[in-house]
């Protein structure tokens, strides 16, 4: 990465300009910025407990893999690291989000300067993400979420460093980064796709023909193959997967709703700083070189749009229109413009933390629902159908966990004792059986089995099924499969979503055929 004592950059190989001196780079201001993020996220690290999908990536990193049913396999390895270095508690796990949003604040700000700069422009542009309430829920919790924009800003700076000249053979850290995006979250494949094609509408041909290019996207590739191969074998679940939570589950929005989201989830007084990025990239007459950056934007837009992608899917291309944002901003020069200019820096601080709420968990829940209430509902954006509870959903799913853990304890612990011994415990869903699995050692409990997801390729694991303790979504159906169905107690979650606000309980027996056999009726795959 280029440091602040690094003040020229390589003639141009697109345009032929000759050596210009860039800006210096912000270090000490970027580095405050990625620490006031840290802060930010470390004030509501515990405030509430796991996120459904974290409990079930820990589990992912107790069966290490070269995929998932769900997911590439690189969360896997994350919480399989973070168990193994850092511990299991909630504050070990969300250690890696956290630090991967400070790289993506002071990335920003690098590439703000790459796109010419100055001290104002990278501070501003780095401000501005930090304070997006959907990067700051990002890396609330641990997810693949959280890493994505990392690689994204990353290839994007590599991108710009190539095109203004620097060395074609940047082009293999390209594959490097791209190769292990993809096994972070296949979406990856979207924003290569859209990065390559602006370069080909731009006229950027001559930099697409370099050798180190085709080597770039060679290791690329094999860094994905592992899971492409295990895709394969697997019969492309990742497919089956997007296309049951588009008929079942994501909440259908039009290009309109999509938009709006899109000025929600960035902070909406912050839309002034991305919308001038956007015409900077299109419009700055001495910055053509840079107009493949608006059109990869318009493609991961449109394919997502098209695609019926969730709205949150582009959010990690904003840290370079931020920037060129930002870069517009500093360069206004006239007097009425520069009060402007730093007028938006107060709004966008103030905005930003009256969203904070939402986004990062700093508040009781008693609190937060107050706090709600003082806003309208245009600041709850709802992604899938079933998310009705009070409370965000990324809140909702933090709640009742341990809760469930104990409930199901008592009545493991009521069995007679050579019952015990052969008793399954078959949550419904992956969040229910990831709190088993994370709780339940504590309390005495056997590893959870579950028909949803990965989950369901690990299998009933030995178990018979004459003794059943059936958790959860989908018990009622479930046990239809066995003669003795008793519901024997519920676990309350008021605040939680309507799923897991009463989950029965029941002790099962008699199972109508061996649960291997009855295995394949238990499959969810969504």
């Amino acid at each position: 990465m280029t440091t602040s004592t690094d003040r020229s950059e390589a003639p141009s190989e697109v345009d032929g300009s000759s050596r210009i001196t860039a800006p210096q780079l912000a270090v000490r201001g970027l580095v405050v910025l990625a620490l006031t993020k840290i802060a930010l996220q470390c004030a509501g690290i515990t405030r509430y407990g796991f996120f459904r999908d974290e409990l079930y990536y820990m589990a992912c990193g107790r069966h290490l893999a070269w995929g998932y049913i769900d997911q590439p396999p690189l969360i896997g390895l994350f919480a399989w690291f973070s168990h193994h270095v850092l511990g299991d508690s909630i504050i070990s796990i969300r250690v890696l989000p956290v630090l991967a949003g400070a790289a993506v604040v002071f990335l920003t700000g690098v590439l703000a300067r790459e796109l010419g700069g100055g001290r104002f422009a990278q501070l501003f542009a780095a401000g501005a993400i930090l304070l997006a309430p959907s990067y700051l829920a990002f890396d609330s919790f641990f997810s693949m979420n959280a890493f994505e924009p990392l690689f994204w800003t990353l290839c994007v700076w590599l991108a710009i460093r190539i095109v203004k000249g620097g060395s074609p053979k940047l082009w293999l850290a390209f594959g490097v980064v791209s190769g292990i995006g993809v096994e972070n979250k296949h979406t990856m494949l979207v924003f290569g796709f859209a990065l390559i094609a602006g370069l080909l509408l731009t006229g950027n041909q001559s930099i697409l023909r370099s050798k180190w290019l085709w080597i770039g996207g060679l290791i690329a590739l094999a860094l994905f193959l592992p899971n492409l191969l295990w895709e394969a074998h697997h019969g492309w679940p990742q497919v089956e997967v997007v296309r049951n939570a588009q008929l079942l589950k994501n909440e259908q929005i039009g290009p309109f709703v999509f938009l709006g989201q899109q000025v929600l989830f960035l902070n909406p007084l912050a839309l002034p700083i991305w919308l001038a990025g956007i015409l900077w990239c299109f419009m700055a007459p001495e910055e053509k070189r840079f107009r493949f950056l608006g059109w990869a934007y318009v493609i991961i837009l449109a394919i997502f749009i098209v695609g019926d992608g969730k709205s949150y899917y582009p959010l990690p291309i904003y840290s370079v229109l931020f920037a060129a944002g930002a870069v517009t901003w500093e360069r206004v020069s006239s007097l009425s413009r520069r009060r402007q200019r730093k007028a938006l820096i107060p709004l966008v601080a103030i905005s930003g933390l009256f969203m904070l709420p939402w986004a990062v968990p700093i508040l009781p829940v008693g609190a937060f629902l107050s706090y709600e209430n003082l806003f309208p509902a245009f600041f709850r954006a709802q992604t899938e159908r079933d998310a009705t509870a009070r409370l965000p959903q990324l809140y909702a799913d933090m709640l009742g966990w341990p809760t469930l853990a104990e409930t199901v304890s008592r009545v493991y612990h009521a069995l007679p004792p050579d019952e015990q011994a052969g008793c399954a415990i078959f949550a419904g869903n992956y969040g229910e059986a990831g709190a088993i699995d994370y709780y339940g050692p504590g309390l005495g409990l056997p590893m959870a089995i579950s028909g949803h997801n990965s989950y369901f390729d690990w299998g009933p694991r030995g178990y018979s099924g004459d003794c059943v303790i059936l958790v959860g979504e989908r018990s009622d159906q479930y046990k239809k499969y066995f003669g003795e169905a008793d519901l024997v107690a519920r676990s309350p979650n008021p605040h939680g979503m309507p799923i897991e606000r009463d989950v029965p309980i029941y002790v099962c027996r008699k199972p109508i055929a061996p649960l291997s056999k009855l295995w394949p009726h238990f499959r969810m795959i969504i």
